[in-house]
């Protein structure tokens, strides 16, 4: 009954706060950001841009990184270097061989530390070539800027950084790739190894179902001691997928509340649209493709400025996206069109101050002529 009672509570928290501008929101973690996973707009920030530590959410970068870079069917070969790592284990033995896919899902769904350090192993043979590789594909791949990865799990070293704004970035792009996305959104999983016989259950408490609220399809959790709590959590409902990340909670229960507001917020306010190119209509700017757009479900407008940005802003003017435009090449026909037509508006005036000029000038002549014949009378 008390869990019951204090689930109700939250809950009317959360309607006395989703209903408002993203300013009303009363986010208690140091840093924070909700995107739109598919648009890529910034919804909610704070100190999105600050550099952090990340703990496990590191694990979300490498596990694209080796979806993408490694064969997911090919055994891996476990060190004694990777069971040596401190921290969550899935309990690997050194000698034992394991498949890429099933050390990624017992990195992402159990946070295991060994199964991150066998993989960058795997993939780049020791931690310093990992890191250099590791950071160009972040950097080159997913354009983060802010982002320098020293080990594949987070455990905490003070060149290991990140921002909320970077991971919401890594992960909407880890989202797009199907087997990332069945990992990340694994509940619990059936884990048989040399040394370890049982199930392992994701440690998100979103994603479990402890914290009740539609639509969530994945998360992260992590935790050192310099980093504090930090959670990564994706949501989706028909109108929207969104991305939080949740940086330097003092308290589990903080960071979960966090996450909350954020995704009721955006689920309240917003919608994605895909935009057509013929729908942006501009006499020196276009849309080149097909682009998806964040609106406001209340009331919004899109405007295009000089410079070719195209806003898409709430009704009161606040900006949720900026996409630029391209510029025409060539100046549209319906502007040759105008231009053509006021060219044959002035040839046809000179034709017509010609004339007048001209008539002007054989009465002026006649004139003359009779000023003169009377002068000589």
């Amino acid at each position: 009954m008390k869990k019951v009672f204090s689930i109700l509570i939250m809950v009317l928290l959360l309607c006395n706060h989703t209903t408002g501008s993203a300013s009303t929101l009363d986010i208690k973690s140091e840093a924070a950001i909700l995107i739109d996973s598919q648009s890529g707009a910034v919804l909610y920030e704070k100190n999105a841009k600050q550099k952090m530590y990340p703990a496990s959410l590191t694990k979300i970068a490498t596990a694209i990184y080796a979806i993408e870079r490694g064969n997911l069917a090919n055994m891996v070969t476990i060190t004694k270097e990777a069971t040596e790592v401190d921290g969550t284990k899935v309990y690997l033995n050194e000698g034992e061989e394991v498949p890429l896919k099933k050390l990624i899902q017992g990195m992402l769904i159990n946070s295991g530390n060994d199964a991150a350090e066998a993989i960058a192993l795997h993939l780049d043979g020791n931690r310093e070539a990992f890191s250099r590789h590791f950071n160009d594909f972040l950097q080159n791949k997913i354009n983060v800027q802010n982002t320098h990865f020293t080990n594949p799990h987070g455990l905490f070293e003070g060149s290991h950084y990140t921002t909320a704004e970077d991971l919401a970035k890594i992960t909407s792009y880890a989202l797009h790739n199907d087997t990332f996305k069945e990992i990340y959104g694994t509940k619990e999983l059936k884990w048989v190894g040399e040394s370890w016989d049982t199930t392992i259950f994701t440690h998100h408490r979103m994603l479990k179902g402890e914290i009740p609220l539609e639509g969530i399809i994945g998360g992260k959790t992590g935790f050192v001691t310099e980093a504090k709590q930090t959670l990564a959590t994706s949501a989706e409902n028909e109108k929207i997928s969104l991305t939080a990340i949740v940086l330097k909670a003092d308290h589990k229960k903080g960071i979960y509340q966090d996450t909350q507001l954020l995704l009721e917020y955006g689920f309240a306010r917003f919608q994605t649209s895909l935009l057509e190119p013929s729908e942006v209509k501009h006499n020196k700017y276009y849309l080149p493709n097909e682009t998806f757009i964040t609106e406001d479900l209340q009331e919004g407008r899109q405007t295009v400025l000089d410079n070719g940005e195209l806003l898409i802003e709430t009704g009161s003017g606040e900006t949720i996206q900026t996409i630029q435009l391209e510029k025409h090449e060539r100046e549209p026909v319906e502007s040759k069109v105008e231009q053509t037509k006021q060219e044959h508006e002035e040839d046809h005036a000179t034709v017509i101050y010609g004339a007048a000029v001209f008539v002007l000038a054989g009465l002026l002549v006649g004139m003359k002529n009779k000023i003169f014949k009377y002068l000589r009378r």
